[in-house]
């Protein structure tokens, strides 16, 4: 994901400062939370983030368990350039982090306005999105796998 969207940050039509920012994070920060608006697309530069769950048990009781952790060249926040529904899940640095958060409205006119540059980014985003999508897959199917088993009922399947 990286190298196309450094070529994207290069274009002299993309800029800092308008079209997309650096920010730090601490450990332990939080870029952001679930249920937060959801606008802006993050890269990481430097460090490693954590997405976070927050899950709901029986009797109201609630956890908050890290789904899977980013690195350096990752993206994070891509679902709100398709839906604009608010953040599906937190997301902390869990060491100190350095993102690029691109603004999702100037990269979608963006994109529109250069088509080649455009079919590249949304390719690279749509193989991270199917990448994330079948590590999901076999993480239920596991789980299922787990929960039939654990109430016998695989045996009656």
């Amino acid at each position: 994901m990286q190298h196309t969207l450094r070529k994207l940050l290069q274009h002299p039509d993309f800029q800092e400062g308008r079209n997309w920012r650096r920010s730090r994070c601490a450990a332990n920060d939080f870029v952001f939370r679930e249920g937060d608006p959801a606008d802006t697309l993050y890269l990481i530069e430097a460090g490693t983030v954590r997405i976070i769950a927050d899950l709901e048990l029986e009797e109201g009781r609630h956890i908050h368990p890290g789904v899977c952790d980013l690195e350096p060249g990752e993206v994070f926040g891509e679902l709100a350039l398709f839906d604009r529904q608010a953040r599906s899940a937190s997301v902390m640095a869990i060491s100190e982090c350095e993102l690029i958060g691109i603004d999702g409205e100037q990269l979608l006119a963006f994109l529109d306005a250069h088509p080649e540059t455009g079919y590249a980014v949304l390719r690279e985003l749509l193989t991270a999105l199917v990448d994330r999508l079948r590590n999901t897959n076999r993480k239920l199917f596991s789980i299922l796998a787990w929960g039939l088993k654990a109430h016998g009922l695989e045996q009656h399947l």
